[in-house]
C-alpha cells in the first residue's frame, strides 16, 4: 500500500535532522513556557460563576446595597464547657479587640461588644454587653449570661444555647485586587490564633467563614499538587519502565510530557487564563493523555526493532502505522475536553481548553520530537522469535470462540447497569467539597454542630420608599416573614432588625416585657432608630442590616448544612411564600450557597448539550476517517456505553451527582474513543492491507495493539484514580468517575467491540 506522503516526509525530516527538531522544540517550549512567569492562582469561590450568572448578579446587587458579608468566624470552645466565666469572657474581649487589627477588617461582632440597650428614665443607654469581666460579681455574670442566652440576635449566631461555645465574627471588606488575599488573611488569622492559644491554653479555636472557605480552595489545590503530581509521575514512570523495558524510551516520554505541560500552561496564561483549584488539575490530566500517543508509537517501534528492523526504518514504519489513529484519538480527545466550554462554571471551561491544547501539543511532539529523540539516543532491544504477547493471543482466541456469549452477556450487562442511572440525583454540599483533612471543613462541621452553619440565605426586602422601613405595616410583614422562616425545619437562626426594634420599644417603656413588640407608629419607629444609631460606636453601624435610604431591611436565615436538593426546596418555599405575602415589596434572595445549589443543576443540562455536540462531531470524524459509515457507527457503541454503565455503577455506590461529576461525560467521550480508534484502525488495516478475514483481523488487532491499549488504559486509570484521592471533592469525584468509565471502556473494547465487528462486519476488506 502506498505510504502516506506527509507522514513519510515528516518522519524522514525528524529522523534525518533530529538535532534541528530538538532545537526547534526547545525554542517553542521555552517561548510558550515563558508565560508561566505571569501565572496567577485565584482561590475565590466566585471563580466558579460566570459574570452573567443570575445568582451571582443577585448576590452582587445585595452586597452593593448592604455591607459585604465576607468574614472570618473564630469559634471559641472553652475546655470547661462554660463561656461565662470571668477568665473566658476576658479572653473573648481580647480576641474581639485583636479581630479589629486583621487586614481589611470592617466590623467585629461578639457577645462582648454586643450593643446592649437599657433605659434610664427617659434616656436610652447603649453599651457593650460585657465590660471588665474580671471585676464582675457573680450576680453580674449571671445577668450577662441571661441576656446573651435570651437575645435573638446572639443565640445560635454568636453563642450556643447552652453557652458552651461562642464565636467572634470578623467582617472584611476585601478589595478583590489580589487573588491571593484570602490566603494572606488566613495566614495572619492563624498567627493571631497561635499567639492567643499561648495566652489561653484552655480555649480551643476553630476558623470558619467565607474568607477561610476561599483559602481552603487554594490550600486544597496546593496540597494536591504537592502530593498527587509526584505520585502520578512515579506511577507513570513505573508503568513505562515495566511495559516498555527501555530506559531511553521512558526518558523520552517523560521529557515529552513535561514539554507538553509547560507549553500548554504557558500559552493558556498568555491567553489570559488564571489557574483555579479545578484548572490546576490540568497538568495531571495532560500527563495521562500524553502518555497514550507515545506508548502506541514506542510499542510499535520496539516491536519492529525486535523483528530485526534498523532503528530509522522501525521509527518510520511506526509513524506510518500509528499516525492516523493517534491523530484521530488526539482530535477526538481534544473535542471531548473542549465540550467543557458548554459548562456554566469558568474553571471547567479553562480545564477543558488547557487539556485540549496540551493533548494537541503532545500529538505534535509525539510525531516530531519523539522520533528525533529515538534517533539520537541509544536504543537496545533483544530480538525475540515469539513476538506475540501470550496473554493477548489467548484473549483473542477466547473472544473469537465465545463471540455470541460475549455479545449477549455484555449487552445484558450494559442494559442492567444503565438501568440504575435513575438512582443518581443532582446533589451537592459545598462544605463537603473539602475532605476532613482541610481545616475549614472541620471547623465548619464544628460550627454546624454547635452554632448555626455557614449555609444561609440573605433576603433584602425593599419597601420602595425612603424611610419606608419605619412603616408599622412594613415591619409587621417583615416580622411575619421572620416567624415563617423560624418555623422551617432547616433554619437554625434568623437575623432581622425587627428584633432590635422590639427591644428598643421595650426599653423606651421602662423595660416592661409587655412592650416587647414592634412600634405602632412610623414616627416612633424613626425616633427609636435615630436614637439607637447615634449611640452606636464606630464600626458597629447598621449598614449590614439596613440600606442607606432606610427603605429596606436585610434578613439573614442561617441553616444547618444542606444538600443542593434541600437548599433548592427551601428556596422554592421561600419564593412561594413571598409571592403570596410580599407582592407589594421588591425582594432579592441570594447567597453563595444558593449560587452553588443552582450551578450544579444548570451545569448538568449544559454539559448534556455539550456532550451531544461532541458526540456528533466525533461520529462524523470517525466515519470519514474509516471511510465507512458502518465502522464509524459501530465504533460509537463501545464509546457511548461506558459512560452509561459508569453512571449506573455510581448510582449503586453513591448516587450523588454534583458539579464535578457533571462534566465527566463530556470529558470521557473523547478519552474512551481512543482505544476504539486504535483497535478498529488495526482491524481495518488487517482487512484492507493484508486481506485477512474478520476473525483473523480481530486476532491481528489484539496482537498488534492489545498491549498498547492495556498500558495506556492502565496509565489513564492510574492517573484519574490518583486524582480521586484529592482533598477537593470536585476533583476527586471527577477523577474516580472518569477512572471507572475508562476501565469499563477497556473491557468493552476487548470483550464487546470484537464480537460486534464479527457480527456486523463479515464482508472481506
Amino acid at each position: 500500500m502506498k505510504k502516506n506522503t506527509f507522514v513519510n516526509q515528516l518522519g524522514m525530516f525528524s529522523i534525518n535532522h533530529p538535532w534541528w527538531v530538538l532545537l526547534f522544540s526547545l525554542i517553542f517550549v521555552g517561548l510558550s513556557g515563558s508565560g508561566l512567569k505571569n501565572l496567577e492562582f485565584v482561590n475565590n469561590y466566585r471563580v466558579f460563576f460566570g459574570e452573567d450568572n443570575p445568582q451571582l448578579l443577585a448576590f452582587d446587587e445585595l452586597q452593593n446595597t448592604y455591607s459585604k458579608s465576607d468574614n472570618v468566624m473564630i469559634l471559641v470552645e472553652p475546655a470547661n464547657g462554660d463561656v461565662f466565666t470571668r477568665e473566658n469572657l476576658q479572653a473573648i474581649i481580647e480576641l474581639t479587640k485583636e479581630g479589629w487589627q486583621l487586614p481589611y477588617s470592617s466590623r467585629v461582632d461578639s457577645i462582648s461588644n454586643f450593643q446592649h440597650t437599657i433605659a434610664e428614665e427617659d434616656d436610652l443607654i447603649v453599651a457593650d454587653l460585657i465590660i471588665q469581666p474580671l471585676q464582675m460579681t457573680d450576680e453580674q455574670l449571671q445577668y450577662v449570661k441571661q441576656v446573651a442566652l435570651n437575645e435573638p440576635l446572639l443565640t445560635d449566631r454568636l453563642i450556643s444555647k447552652t453557652g458552651h461555645v461562642t464565636g467572634v465574627n470578623v467582617t472584611m471588606q476585601l478589595p478583590g485586587t489580589n487573588p491571593m488575599e484570602s490566603m494572606e488573611i488566613a495566614g495572619v488569622v492563624r498567627e493571631l490564633v497561635a499567639d492567643f492559644k499561648v495566652r489561653h491554653p484552655d480555649l480551643t479555636l476553630h476558623l470558619s467563614g467565607i474568607v477561610m472557605m476561599n483559602n481552603a480552595f487554594g490550600e486544597a489545590a496546593m496540597k494536591d499538587n504537592a502530593s498527587l503530581v509526584p505520585l502520578m509521575y512515579g506511577i507513570v514512570l513505573l508503568v513505562l519502565i515495566v511495559c516498555l523495558r527501555s530506559f531511553t524510551a521512558t526518558f523520552s516520554v517523560i521529557l515529552l510530557i513535561v514539554f507538553s505541560i509547560v507549553a500548554a500552561l504557558g500559552l493558556a496564561i498568555y491567553a489570559g487564563v488564571k489557574l483555579t483549584p479545578t484548572s490546576l488539575m490540568s497538568p495531571t490530566i495532560i500527563l495521562t493523555m500524553a502518555v497514550a500517543d507515545c506508548v502506541h508509537l514506542l510499542v510499535t517501534f520496539l516491536h519492529n526493532m525486535r523483528l530485526g528492523h534498523e532503528k530509522k526504518q522501525a521509527i518510520q514504519e511506526s509513524l506510518r502505522i500509528n499516525f492516523q489513529p493517534i491523530l484521530l484519538t488526539s482530535v477526538t480527545t481534544a473535542i471531548g475536553f473542549m465540550s467543557l466550554n458548554f459548562s456554566d462554571a469558568p474553571p471547567f471551561r479553562d480545564l477543558g481548553n488547557i487539556v485540549a491544547l496540551g493533548v494537541m501539543l503532545a500529538l505534535v511532539l509525539s510525531v516530531t520530537l519523539l522520533p528525533a529523540l529515538m534517533t539520537i539516543l541509544p536504543v537496545r532491544v533483544k530480538a525475540k522469535e515469539e513476538l506475540d504477547n501470550p496473554f493477548m493471543k489467548g484473549l483473542a482466541a477466547f473472544v473469537i470462540k465465545r463471540r455470541k456469549a460475549l455479545l449477549i452477556g455484555n449487552s445484558l450487562l450494559a442494559v442492567i447497569l444503565m438501568s440504575f442511572i435513575p438512582l443518581n440525583e443532582i446533589n451537592d454540599e459545598f462544605v463537603k467539597y473539602f475532605d476532613e483533612s482541610i481545616e475549614f471543613r472541620r471547623a465548619t462541621d464544628f460550627m454546624n454542630d454547635n452554632l448555626s452553619g455557614i449555609y444561609n440565605i440573605e433576603i433584602s426586602i425593599d419597601s420602595g420608599s425612603a424611610g419606608g422601613m419605619n412603616e408599622p405595616a412594613y415591619l409587621a410583614k417583615v416580622e411575619q416573614f421572620q416567624h415563617w422562616l423560624e418555623q422551617q425545619p432547616e433554619v437554625v437562626h434568623v437575623n432581622s432588625f425587627t428584633d432590635t426594634f422590639k427591644r428598643l420599644n421595650k426599653n423606651m417603656h421602662g423595660d416592661q416585657q409587655q412592650w416587647y413588640a414592634l412600634p405602632e407608629q412610623r414616627d416612633l419607629a424613626a425616633q427609636y432608630l435615630l436614637l439607637y444609631e447615634m449611640s452606636l460606636p464606630y464600626g458597629l453601624d447598621l449598614n449590614d442590616q439596613i440600606n442607606i435610604d432606610k427603605s429596606g431591611i436585610r434578613v439573614v436565615a442561617s441553616m444547618e448544612n444542606l444538600s443542593t436538593k434541600q437548599m433548592l426546596d427551601i428556596e422554592q418555599r421561600l419564593h412561594d411564600w413571598m409571592d403570596m405575602n410580599f407582592s407589594e415589596y421588591t425582594i432579592n434572595a441570594a447567597s453563595p450557597v444558593l449560587m452553588f445549589s443552582h450551578i450544579g443543576q444548570r451545569n448538568i443540562i449544559r454539559m448534556l448539550i455539550g456532550s451531544v455536540a461532541a458526540l456528533i462531531l466525533i461520529s462524523i470524524i470517525l466515519i470519514f476517517a474509516f471511510r465507512s459509515v458502518k465502522l464509524g457507527l459501530i465504533s460509537l457503541i463501545p464509546n457511548l456505553i461506558p459512560a452509561g454503565m459508569a453512571f449506573g455503577i455510581w448510582g449503586l455506590v453513591d448516587g450523588q451527582v454534583g458539579l464535578g461529576l457533571s462534566v465527566v461525560t463530556g470529558m470521557t467521550i473523547g478519552i474512551v474513543v481512543d482505544d476504539t480508534v486504535h483497535f478498529i484502525s488495526k482491524y481495518r488495516r488487517a482487512k484492507v492491507e493484508k486481506g485477512l478475514s474478520t476473525e483473523e483481523a480481530v486476532r491481528y488487532a489484539f496482537s498488534t495493539v492489545g498491549v498498547a491499549l492495556w498500558v495506556t488504559s492502565l496509565v489513564l486509570v492510574s492517573g484519574f484514580t490518583v486524582l480521586s484521592t484529592s482533598s477537593f471533592l470536585m476533583n476527586s469525584g471527577m477523577g474516580l468517575m472518569t477512572a471507572i468509565t475508562i476501565a469499563v471502556a477497556l473491557l468493552m473494547d476487548f470483550l464487546f467491540l470484537p464480537p460486534i465487528l464479527m457480527t456486523l462486519d463479515k464482508k472481506p476488506g
